[in-house]
């Protein structure tokens, strides 16, 4: 197994253990730190990736650099991640696996910390989110990628650096904070603000994803 897809895994592993602690009422602040280490896991598998596919020749400063913009260092980092196409197909489904496992065990905690105070609202938000997930990977798929973005408005809104901080960062207050809110009993409008964000967030990453399939 590729240290990348090992990476994917124990993020999963991490969503269990964060349901298991939320549900059972302990450790608030474990929970919230755990919830932190799999997102950040989440930009560690690619980086591991890059790494074992250029045998080590990439670094960590160099692919950041790449991440965060560095023309120099993207066309560095670039071929080797068509490579990593090329030779290991599954790899980016298997992130995108690990991303939808993850993402969907934080909104079935939703779920269940919100069935008493909003069970109607929970349920549909979470049936949305999946919906927009579900017809938003079939038509990328179609397309045959997952993550290539063409057009401006895809870009802006979904593959850029900025949106994809943006989503992975609400996507942490959000699910962090309903441990938060859950255990330790804080202020509930707080999370909901944050989910509300959270929800017109996602559907406009998918209203890009959607419209990119549709360009030819």
């Amino acid at each position: 197994m590729r240290s990348s897809d090992a990476a994917t895994l124990v993020r999963v592993v991490l969503a269990f253990i964060v349901a298991y602690l939320i549900i059972a009422k302990v450790l608030a602040w474990i929970a919230v730190l755990l919830v932190a280490i799999a997102f950040i896991s989440d930009g560690v598998d690619g980086y591991l990736a890059v790494r074992g596919e250029s045998k080590g020749r990439i670094g960590f400063g160099l692919y950041l650099r790449a991440a965060t913009g560095d023309a120099k260092a993207k066309e560095i980092v670039r071929p080797v991640k068509e490579s990593i196409s090329k030779h290991f197909p599954y790899g980016p489904r298997i992130d995108v696996a690990g991303d939808r496992v993850m993402e969907y065990t934080f909104w079935l905690l939703f779920i269940y910390a919100f069935f008493e105070r909003i069970p109607a609202i929970a349920i549909f938000i979470v049936l949305l989110v999946v919906v927009r997930h579900a017809f938003a990977d079939a038509l990328m798929a179609a397309r045959g990628t997952s993550s290539k973005m063409k057009t401006k408005f895809a870009k802006a809104v979904y593959s850029s650096n900025a949106s994809r901080g943006l989503i992975n960062a609400v996507k942490f207050l959000a699910f962090a904070y309903l441990a938060l809110y859950y255990v330790l009993g804080y202020p509930v409008l707080v999370e909901y603000i944050l989910v509300a964000v959270l929800f017109l967030i996602i559907m406009l990453r998918g209203a890009a994803e959607i419209y990119e399939s549709t360009i030819k």
